[in-house]
């Protein structure tokens, strides 16, 4: 099976300082990855150098056989709810549609075929009855699932997602979880989040970042504190291991 997104030894400088080192990932179609790892630990890089905005100074990374560059490889990207000017006056499907302003060109019309795509995308995320909304009308669960439709527009081989939980609530996050490893069907879906918990519930397999991969596998296969300690540099009685539901060791019982 070819992979859809490939990376070998990949390291990652900004501004002089390392910031990834010897990165290695491999997710198949109809993966939903989660990329886990402590605050400062590499995963928005890590998602900017998928996309090819940022070069990594060592090792290769391809996307469906095709060398990481922006507007190249066939990559949907679907940043945080933050970075989209929410209270433009904007219909859903016009914000949609500016997913394809690179491909149409800022100054053309669009063609019946990126109308049809922007019609798909929608129906993907069950927005279809909204599309004429003003999108500053919308809960933040439907942003994000405009944010999620204007990526699929493009048609992508592979979705990357930026922590798309942040700020939401639980019921909220659950129906996402549930759209995101529909998605992840078709696409391969990489996600970056914080919320560890639903990562060990949605996502087929786990990442763990800290500079360079400590862990990947299945949430199953990552029940050994030791890999979670190592990546999020906490000690036994953190925790975040009962977040990801390894729980708390049971202190040790003193020698008589």
């Amino acid at each position: 099976m070819t992979a859809v997104l490939s990376m070998e030894g990949v390291d990652v400088d900004l501004g002089g300082r390392p910031v990834l080192r010897d990165v290695a990932l491999r997710v198949d179609a109809g993966e939903l990855v989660g990329l886990v790892g402590p605050n400062g630990a590499g995963k928005t890089t890590l998602l900017r150098c998928v996309l090819g905005l940022v070069p990594a100074r060592a090792g290769r990374v391809r996307v469906a056989g095709v060398a990481a560059r922006p507007g190249r490889a066939p990559v949907g990207y679907v940043p945080q709810r933050h970075a989209f000017a929410w209270d433009f006056p904007i219909s859903v499907e016009d914000a949609v549609m500016t997913g394809l302003v690179r491909r149409i060109g800022l100054f053309r019309r669009p063609r019946v075929e990126d109308w049809r795509a922007v019609a798909e995308a929608l129906d993907r995320v069950r927005l279809t009855d909204l599309r004429r909304r003003p999108v500053a009308e919308l809960s933040g669960g439907q942003r994000q699932r405009v944010l999620v439709a204007r990526a699929l527009a493009l048609r992508p081989r592979l979705l990357l997602l930026d922590e798309p939980f942040t700020g939401l609530d639980m019921p909220t996050q659950d129906v996402l979880g549930e759209l995101f490893a529909t998605l992840a069907r078709d696409n391969a879906v990489v996600m970056a989040t914080h919320d560890l918990s639903s990562a060990m519930h949605t996502c087929d397999r786990l990442a763990l970042l800290n500079r360079t991969i400590v862990a990947f596998d299945t949430p199953e296969r990552l029940r050994h504190p030791r890999v979670w300690m190592e990546t999020f540099q906490v000690g036994a009685d953190s925790h975040l291991l009962a977040t990801v539901g390894l729980g708390r060791p049971a202190p040790a019982r003193p020698e008589v």
